[in-house]
């Protein structure tokens, strides 16, 4: 099973910029970003293919944040800029194959934007 690996995460005033990173131990096709508030659901931030590098993004960090990898060190990043209180969250990395269900969820990495 492929584990997953987040870092980067920290404490960052409004308008700040922090760039999350996803460490694979494998492969996989896609690899999406989550993030989980106190009191609310997860919800999807960000997904990336890993042959053709298409990118998807939630409308609420579209402009915002950007996904990229680095093949060679099966990697993906989260730049997120222009951070607002709101993106405080637990962010999640995980993984899926092809239309199947995103699972091997990393331990989580902290983001928290201060007014």
């Amino acid at each position: 099973q492929v584990q997953l690996v987040e870092s980067g995460g920290g404490l960052v005033q409004a308008g700040g910029s922090l760039r999350l990173s996803c460490a694979a131990s494998g492969t996989f096709s896609t690899m999406g970003w989550f993030r989980q508030a106190p009191g609310k659901e997860r919800e999807f931030v960000s997904s990336i293919t890993w042959g053709g590098g298409r990118t998807w993004y939630a409308d609420s960090v579209k402009g915002r944040f950007t996904i990229s990898r680095d093949n060679a060190k099966n990697t993906v990043y989260l730049q997120m800029n222009s951070l607002k209180p709101e993106d405080t969250a637990v962010y999640y990395c995980a993984i899926k194959e092809g239309l199947g269900s995103f699972h091997s969820w990393g331990q989580g990495t902290q983001v928290t934007v201060s007014s």
